[in-house]
């Protein structure tokens, strides 16, 4: 068997080669990096635009079929899809009010 580098959240769950957190179910779809250097680098990307993100750079061995060997989540996935309200929806203070701006003059 060998050995590969993978990335896991705080949560437990795993960074795709979809760029995005996948729960580890399915461990064809989990990104694989062949040196610890490569995942020090891209952990640090990632904690670079969410300064929440508490990862770790994991060595896992592969199975039989090629596949890392890792223990999925238990913890949820977000919902993927983004808040689509409206500014309206998201200020009604801000609804009566008009987006021109007036000007005076003298």
């Amino acid at each position: 068997m060998s050995e590969v580098f993978v990335i896991r959240n705080q949560l437990g769950h795993y960074w795709g080669k979809s760029r995005s957190w996948l729960d580890g179910r399915d461990a064809r779809l989990v990104a694989r990096l062949k040196h610890h250097d490569e995942g020090i680098n891209l952990l640090f990307e990632l904690s670079s635009k969410d300064v929440s993100l508490r990862g770790e750079v994991l060595a896992v061995e592969l199975d039989a079929r090629g596949e890392p060997a890792i223990e999925p989540s238990s913890h949820p996935l977000p919902d993927p899809t983004p808040d689509l309200l409206t500014d309206r929806e998201q200020n009604p203070s801000a609804a009566g009010q008009s987006g021109a701006a007036s000007t005076t003059t003298r």
